[in-house]
């Protein structure tokens, strides 16, 4: 009996541990954001472009004047914060998606070819890469958006050219070390093509990596979209975008703090969530790591 106790007290402190090492947080706070953006049409209880006059400034449902029919009130044009904080889930999702599927196929490319021709091609490549590091990202943005005027796809386009430096340095490292490899060499010598070699061999092998990367590089770039809208580069109004919304509330922020709060929360739980997230994925897929565990 009294071992029994003991196994089972075992187990289930092995299970706590276990449990302590996942990101249950960070996990939590992005499925609400997955779910949420996805589902904005739908679970949104107001429209977030049209607001009413009558029920501007409202504060949130637990001040002493606020009301359910707005949970975290109102902003100066009547609108429901609660709403437009859903739908920017969506535009953050969207943006991010799209950037990283261009900005992280051109970087995987970029890094590849370096990594296996060597060269002149690793200098080209890599001094293409120095020159975009050492340009201030949030300058450099601004002033693309700016030239080109300010929309969805400029955003987009912007947003990709400024993070596929990364991907191609990390895609770059790892395909040096992955083309001394012997399983390499000998699909070389049974002649399989540098195509075929990239794509079946070096791809497969830098993919733990460029994930962790990716996992990071999401929060950077809700994080230069919220900063974009914020400065008025970024997705244009009516569009409720949270970068934006702290603009608007900005002015406001010692009458009807909840404006610019409220979706400042939510970039931040956000961006916080997916750097815990990228720091586990880190451990995880990483070997060395695991070794001194």
């Amino acid at each position: 009996m009294f071992q029994d106790s003991s196994l089972t007290r075992y187990r289930a402190l092995k299970v706590l541990r276990y449990m302590r090492r996942l990101p249950v947080f960070p996990v939590l706070i992005l499925s609400l954001l997955l779910v949420t953006g996805i589902l904005s049409p739908w679970i949104a209880p107001h429209n977030p472009r049209v607001g009413d006059l009558r029920e501007r400034n409202k504060p949130p449902a637990w001040e002493s004047e606020g009301t359910t029919t707005y949970l975290l009130g109102t902003d100066h044009l009547g609108r429901d914060i609660l709403s437009r904080v859903i739908h920017g889930a969506r535009i953050s999702l969207i943006v991010a998606t799209i950037t990283l599927v261009i900005g992280g196929s051109i970087g995987i490319l970029m890094g590849l070819l370096a990594g296996w021709y060597g060269g002149w091609v690793d200098e080209t490549i890599m001094r293409l890469v120095d020159i975009k590091m050492a340009l201030p990202t949030i300058l450099v943005a601004l002033v693309l958006v700016v030239s080109l005027g300010p929309s969805f796809n400029v955003l987009i386009a912007v947003i990709a050219l400024t993070i596929w430096p990364r991907f191609a340095r990390m895609a770059r490292g790892e395909a040096l070390e992955l083309k001394t490899r012997d399983y390499v060499a000998l699909a070389q010598v049974a002649g399989a093509s540098s195509r075929r070699i990239m794509i079946k061999h070096l791809l497969p092998g830098v993919a733990n990596t460029l994930i962790v990367v990716a996992s990071l590089e999401v929060g950077i770039v809700i994080l230069l979209e919220a900063t974009l809208s914020f400065l008025g580069a970024g997705v244009p109004p009516p569009t409720p975008a949270w970068g934006s919304m702290v603009a608007e509330g900005r002015d406001r922020i010692a009458t009807a703090w909840w404006i610019a709060t409220m979706p400042g929360l939510a970039i931040m739980l956000t961006v916080m969530s997916l750097n815990l997230l990228g720091d586990w994925l880190r451990d995880t897929l990483d070997p060395k790591l695991r070794q001194l565990e």
